[in-house]
């Protein structure tokens, strides 16, 4: 029996990844024309921003809907209604009146959606995983994840020499039928729904719930306030940062560029596998945060520290690989330690609240790197002496010191994070 329900959750994964890819191709071929267009780092910044603000907003309010609707259902919808604004984006790609501001609206509905889709998919992922599996079952998403970030860049450059930014929406739109055509057909997601009185069905009740729920088990609460935290220094470098240090300190070379990036994608499918073929300590909590240790402490630290691209793919691997380590123990967690009829409201919470310092990030990187830390390295101060000596020269030294600082904070964060009374409660619970 077991062995039926993992079956169709591989058939689930296969289905939603072969989906994801066709996403991400878009995704990256609407950037490099945003760029093209604009000739603005800004713009590209702002189509990731528009992505997860409406995601951040509208997964407060979506948990007692996933919570009391068929995660089929919402996945069917939210993954049409994407599919829509990508066909409308191609049509207007097709009569020549394209805009960037077009891509931000487009971006926000998909963030919208998808505000419905995540946690619809993350509790149909619980259903269909045998409890023992949990871990196989979220290395098995963090490969696939890691393996789009090496075959996207790629696959997208290649479609669209040949057939343009539609062909590549084109492809995504064929994915997408794909992955509609197996989830309607070949997926079982067996679930009882538990009816709610009128009242329950408010949206502010559910958030209320959720809430409720993350303050009487406070240990998950700090534990996604910790990745908050996380998740705000990985992206005030690596989202905006790394492209343009790296490029600044090669002398522009693209070769590298890619090289490093397809290490970093490489670190993760790297670990996705072992988490999904190893069994993983019992100490879930260790498994969280010296992860999370390690991959700042050195791999940012070794990359702002670099100057060549041994380094840099040294310092790739040692920042990807921990990934799916995290995502394994905070998994596990949630799925023991959550009620099944409850994971929606409180996975709707915990969406809003990880991923919120995200777009911060990403903006607030730039604009470090750009009007704070570049003009610095290049100025006469004595601190900015002392430090290239420690991280070199010229252009990119400035991110460079970015990647240090948030190497320093992110290691020191997550061990302080891990001595957190509340949380360390988990392991004797």
């Amino acid at each position: 029996m077991k062995d039926n329900k993992f079956r169709n959750f591989i058939i689930f994964w296969l289905s939603q990844s072969v989906s994801q890819l066709g996403s991400s191709m878009t995704g990256f071929a609407l950037s490099i024309w945003a760029y093209k267009q604009t000739s603005s780092a800004m713009s590209v910044s702002l189509m990731t921003f528009f992505s997860y603000a409406p995601y951040i907003i509208v997964s407060i309010f979506a948990g007692a809907f996933i919570d009391t609707h068929k995660k089929k259902n919402i996945m069917m919808w939210s993954d049409s209604i994407a599919a829509i604004c990508s066909m409308i984006v191609c049509i207007l790609l097709f009569m020549g009146k394209l805009e960037s501001w077009h891509i931000y609206i487009a971006n926000s509905i998909n963030g919208l959606m998808n505000a419905f889709q995540s946690p619809a998919s993350t509790v149909a992922v619980r259903i269909m995983v045998p409890k023992d599996k949990y871990s196989k079952a979220s290395g098995m998403n963090s490969f696939s994840s890691s393996l789009l970030t090496v075959a996207t860049p790629m696959l997208a450059a290649f479609i669209s020499s040949l057939f343009g930014l539609q062909g590549v929406i084109f492809i995504d739109l064929i994915t997408f039928v794909f992955a509609s055509v197996v989830l309607l057909f070949f997926i079982r997601i067996p679930e009882k729904l538990k009816k709610e009185t009128d009242n329950k069905h408010n949206i502010f009740y559910g958030l209320k719930e959720g809430i409720k729920f993350l303050s009487q088990h406070k240990g998950i609460w700090y534990i996604i306030i910790s990745m908050a935290f996380l998740n705000f220094f990985s992206r005030l470098t690596y989202e905006n940062i790394l492209t343009p240090m790296i490029l600044a300190r090669s002398g522009g070379s693209n070769n590298i560029l890619g090289l490093v990036s397809g290490i970093l994608g490489i670190g993760g499918i790297v670990g996705g596998l072992i988490v999904s073929l190893v069994k993983l300590p019992n100490n879930n909590l260790k498994l969280i945060y010296f992860s999370a240790a390690f991959s700042f402490g050195f791999g940012d630290l070794l990359m702002g520290l670099g100057q060549n691209s041994y380094i840099w793919c040294i310092a790739a691997i040692g920042a990807s690989l921990p990934i799916p380590f995290i995502n394994a123990g905070q998994n596990v967690i949630m799925y023991n330690r959550i009620p099944i009829e409850m994971q929606g409201r409180v996975f709707a919470v915990r969406n809003a609240v990880q991923y919120s310092t995200i777009p911060i990030g990403i903006i607030l990187g730039g604009a470090l790197a750009d009007y704070v830390f570049e003009p610095f390295m290049l100025s006469d101060n004595k601190i900015a002496l002392l430090l290239q000596k420690i991280v070199g020269v010229g252009a990119g030294s400035g991110m460079a010191v970015m990647f240090l600082c948030t190497g320093v904070l992110g290691f020191l964060i997550s061990i302080i994070w891990y001595r957190n009374k509340n949380i360390r409660n988990l392991e004797n619970s």
